[in-house]
């Protein structure tokens, strides 16, 4: 097998021993209800004095007791392995998972991804890319956490363009032959989820396989690996790893377990897999004020907004919508497009503000002021987003969402750093 080619390999994949309840064990991801605490309070309360991945993690509504929680989040990680709340479900496998969702029922491949073949500088060509822009000051304090941690858990979710359907649902026509690992309901309204063991030598071989010919059919520079969700904590193993292997002998280089970083394999192509684009609303100025600029900032760059063709979005405010075409737009997107005139209104308006909106009610409800205006951006077109990525290199920021937060990804499995 050649999965060093392909930027993912089997895992030794750790999960709560038999005696803990799944029930309890399995959270949110922890940059969900950021401006929530009292969903956190809730999730604890729920989990209550048993073992929980809660435990293992910071959330970012906390971010601010860092200093105070870190030291415990290490300590219980080292307690769980030493009193074997964690053990090994695979050594060395994958884990197909199923998580059931208002949208339908999502195929998932948790794996190890080799943080060598990632990378999130600017106009690097890896194997495995963001989809969005790192931002760095955003790595610091998961670095601290993931300094001195013996596990980690994941909610870093990576795309592959499979519409053919060649590597992960070909596992679940046969999960009835698999051994299955866990089947409960996440907390929360979190929905349900189900894995089975993949480590038998004919199923590995089988994704090896498939990646190899989805890989072969990419042409120069390949992205094979698109980061959906987590990119930020996918950086900070790859930060992680700069750092210590830089004290490492070239041996030890090879299957350092720092070296890979536990994600979920997910197929773009899968219809319970929810893109979501995120919209905006600015407040502080008015429609008329706003479209005013528009035109202006338009025709300075060669551009109008009434084409009949280009990129298309609605303006919406308290005196209705309004349809715009952007012709001849600069952005490859229309996201792109959108965000950079905001940018350069924002930055010689300093009355006005931004906010980025999930959900189209949301938006309307928001745009209702007097002094805000919305932007709603149009969905997303899966056929052409890895494509998109590789053309722009990243997508501007708060271009999509996958899912609402209760859809993100649950913490359940873990591996050794």
């Amino acid at each position: 097998m050649s999965f060093n080619r392909v930027g993912i390999r089997p895992a030794r994949i750790l999960l709560p021993a038999p005696s803990v309840a799944p029930e309890t064990w399995a959270c949110i991801a922890c940059d969900q209800y950021t401006s929530e605490p009292e969903y956190w309070e809730k999730a604890f309360a729920a989990a209550g004095d048993a073992p929980s991945a809660l435990r293992l993690i910071l959330p970012e509504v906390y971010l601010e007791e860092s200093a105070g929680r870190i030291p415990a989040i290490h300590e219980t990680m080292a307690r769980y392995l030493r009193e074997n709340l964690l053990v090994p479900a695979v050594d060395p496998g994958f884990i197909l998972c199923e998580r059931t969702v208002p949208s339908g029922t999502r195929l998932g491949l948790v794996c190890a991804v080799d943080l060598e073949q990632y990378s999130f500088e600017k106009g690097s060509l890896p194997l495995v890319r963001p989809t969005e822009q790192t931002i760095a000051s955003r790595l610091p304090p998961r670095l601290v956490i993931r300094r001195g941690a013996p596990v980690e858990l994941t909610h870093i979710m990576i795309l592959i363009d499979d519409p053919e359907r060649t590597v992960l649902e070909p596992l679940q026509e046969k999960k009835a032959s698999l051994r299955k690992l866990y089947d409960f309901d996440l907390m929360m309204g979190g929905g349900h989820l189900a894995g089975w063991a993949v480590d038998g030598e004919k199923e590995l071989a089988g994704i090896d396989g498939a990646l190899n010919r989805l890989l072969d059919g990419l042409g120069a520079d390949p992205l094979l690996l698109a980061v959906g969700d987590g990119n930020h904590s996918l950086a900070t193993a790859k930060a992680y790893w700069n750092e210590l292997k830089e004290s490492l002998p070239e041996a030890e280089r090879e299957n350092h377990p720092a070296r890979f970083a536990l994600c979920e394999i997910v197929n773009i192509h899968d219809e319970a897999l929810l893109f979501e684009p995120i919209h905006r609303v600015v407040t502080g100025t008015t429609a008329d004020v706003l479209l005013e600029d528009w035109q202006r900032y338009a025709a300075e760059r060669g551009m109008t907004l009434d084409a009949s063709e280009g990129h298309s979005f609605t303006v919406v405010s308290a005196c209705g919508d309004r349809q715009v075409t952007v012709g001849n737009p600069e952005g490859a997107i229309p996201c792109e497009t959108v965000q950079k005139f905001l940018d350069d209104f924002l930055a010689r308006h300093p009355e006005a503000a931004i906010d980025y909106i999930h959900g189209e009610q949301s938006l309307r409800n928001l745009s209702r002021g007097e002094k805000a205006v919305g932007f709603l951006l149009p969905e997303i077109n899966k056929n052409s987003f890895f494509a998109d990525v590789k053309k722009l290199g990243v997508l501007p920021r708060k271009t999509f969402s996958m899912g609402e937060a209760d859809e993100k990804r649950f913490y359940m499995e873990a591996k050794e750093i």
